[in-house]
């Protein structure tokens, strides 16, 4: 009997551990291509590949799946590269970064560092830029991240410099919806001026769609966008993103897979 019992125990045990786990993720990769249509100059296809990281794994619970890391407070490392190179014109990009909730308190710190790559055979330009930046950040409610920082750039053979920078982001439930708004400012010089500001409404919590605008005055370009992004199951989620500028349109689709 006491066999039977210790036995019906540890079978419940192990089916609660895996159904606490069923949903979760601890990493996840994704690939995506981007047409990149400027005004002037040749169009370029970009092809991209990303990869994250978690420290603990991620419940996905009753969150957004979209937002569960975030909602989680998951620390991670990421990395993403970016390729293109078409008819003797290359914009590139690849980078790493770090995200570091800490434990049992309110506070954030991340960064990261990339190198872009941009490269006309026939107009002899060739420009490679480091770019860098760190914040550290507080979460003064649930859903709620505000961040300073700072933001650098070092080009070869060219200019650099640093400025301060402030994001927030936020996650809440609106009429039994869930919302994302996010925000960016980079606060240099005019010229150096950077802007975005972002948000998404989730129809429910495998489905999403969504709003942007981005201002660059380092080089004078603006952009907006309407994306939407779609869990086809707790693993495998697809994306697209439509961009609308002065000077460049912007088409990307991208997949994405959590294990």
């Amino acid at each position: 009997m006491k066999k039977l019992t210790l036995a019906t125990a540890l079978i419940a045990t192990t089916a609660s551990f895996v159904a606490l786990n069923a949903n979760a993720y601890q990493a996840e990769v994704g690939g995506n291509y981007s047409y990149l249509d400027p005004d002037r100059g040749d169009s370029i296809s970009q092809f991209g590949v990303n990869g994250k990281y978690y420290f603990e794994p991620v419940q996905t619970k009753d969150s957004p799946l979209a937002e569960a890391a975030f909602l989680n407070r998951s620390s991670n490392v990421n990395a993403a590269i970016d390729y293109g190179d078409n008819d003797g014109t290359k914009n590139s990009q690849y980078g790493v970064g770090a995200e570091y909730f800490v434990p049992n308190s309110d506070f954030y710190i991340g960064g990261n560092i990339s190198r872009s790559e941009y490269k006309i055979d026939r107009a002899n330009i060739d420009t490679k830029t480091t770019h860098y930046n760190a914040e550290v950040g507080y979460l003064p409610a649930p859903g709620l991240l505000v961040a300073v920082g700072a933001q650098g750039y070092d080009t070869k053979h060219g200019g650099d410099g640093v400025d301060p920078t402030l994001r927030a982001k936020y996650v809440t439930n609106i009429g039994g919806n869930d919302i994302n708004v996010e925000a960016r400012g980079v606060f240099g010089d005019d010229e150096n001026k950077q802007y975005y500001i972002g948000g998404d409404y989730y129809f429910d919590k495998t489905l999403s769609f969504g709003a942007d605008y981005s201002k660059d005055k380092s080089v004078d370009q603006d952009q907006w966008g309407i994306k939407a992004k779609k869990f086809i199951n707790t693993n495998l989620s697809v994306d697209g993103r439509l961009g609308f500028g002065d000077d460049y349109n912007t088409y990307t689709v991208g997949a994405n897979y959590r294990f």
